[in-house]
């Protein structure tokens, strides 16, 4: 019993430095995988001209300097990231007869698809309390939200999500690999990851969850609870204050249910996979960093007077 055991043992040791991994991607059928491609390319380039033009357009206008869009510049950004750390590869693996990763590679996009994904999540926490402050606290949203609180609120929302990737890193870091290495996903995540792993994974997975899955279900609780106030207070202003500010919070509301619906369902729950899993994960990672400068510019009229006023200027001059 103890030589089976010492045998195991070796056997874990020697294949723990898996050097690759393969990726089945969304599918395997040749002509969807181009239709993959043409999709994913239009929705990926969306995200990048789109929340580029959020960020330039805030940056350069002077009407657009109240903490609302400072945050607003901060998740386009984050979306930009977030949605980077998946799409370039589906992109190139749609294309590729054999989608092989690294192992250092993988555990990159793990980091990285951590990192960005939680600076959303904090970002969307801080819009929040920017528009409970504005909407309850209007005569303190001044002193409350002054620039100087705006900046450190976002470093200490960087710092959190580092360490929240950090976490996530170092569970992944800890599994060990013996095959097969076929990852039926087209990103590297601990959920997948975890099917792989040569070890019992039920302590590694209550882990997971009570970071990952707590982080997504607690914030979203917190942000409906938050924005239910906020629209009940509304009952106290006028029918012009009103409009606007339901305005605004529809648009956030929605971005929260269309981020966090998703990531509940993925992160929350036993590792078990569904067959819809890769499109519920397609719908967040690249999906609504797509249709999060949509749903601001759409709904924000302030935003789509800037737009216009700017970029027109920058094509007449």
């Amino acid at each position: 019993m103890s030589h089976i055991l010492l045998v195991t043992t070796e056997t874990m040791h020697q294949n723990k430095s898996v050097t690759e991994f393969i990726m089945l991607g969304l599918t395997q059928d040749p002509v969807k995988q181009k239709m993959v491609f043409i999709i994913f390319l239009v929705f990926y380039s969306g995200t990048v001209v789109g929340n580029l033009l959020i960020i330039v357009t805030i940056k350069f206008s002077r009407s657009l300097g109240s903490p609302m869009y400072f945050f607003l510049f901060y998740l386009s950004l984050s979306d930009i990231c977030f949605s980077t750390t998946t799409a370039p590869r589906l992109l190139a693996d749609a294309l590729s007869a054999k989608k092989v990763i690294s192992y250092n590679e993988c555990m990159t996009q793990v980091f990285a698809l951590h990192l960005f994904g939680a600076m959303e999540i904090f970002v969307l926490i801080l819009m929040a309390v920017d528009r409970y402050v504005a909407i309850c606290k209007p005569l303190r949203y001044p002193v409350i939200m002054r620039r100087q609180v705006c900046i450190i609120l976002i470093i200490l929302a960087w710092i959190g999500s580092f360490i929240h990737s950090i976490t996530q890193i170092s569970l992944a870091l800890k599994l060990p690999f013996c095959g097969p290495n076929l990852i039926d996903h087209y990103c590297c995540d601990l959920q997948p990851l975890l099917e792989l792993a040569c070890m019992d994974t039920y302590v590694i997975n209550l882990q997971f969850v009570a970071n990952s899955g707590a982080l997504c279900s607690t914030t979203f609780f917190l942000l409906m609870i938050s924005y239910f106030v906020i629209l009940h207070s509304l009952r106290n202003h006028n029918a012009k204050a009103r409009k606007k500010a339901l305005s605004t919070c529809t648009s956030h509301i929605t971005v929260v249910i269309l981020f966090f619906g998703p990531g509940i369902f993925i992160y929350s729950r036993p590792p078990t996979t569904f067959p819809v899993d890769k499109l519920v994960a397609v719908f967040y990672t690249i999906g609504t960093p797509f249709l999060n400068p949509l749903i601001y510019t759409l709904r924000n009229a302030e935003v789509k007077n800037t737009v216009r006023k700017l970029w027109s200027v920058n094509i007449i001059s």
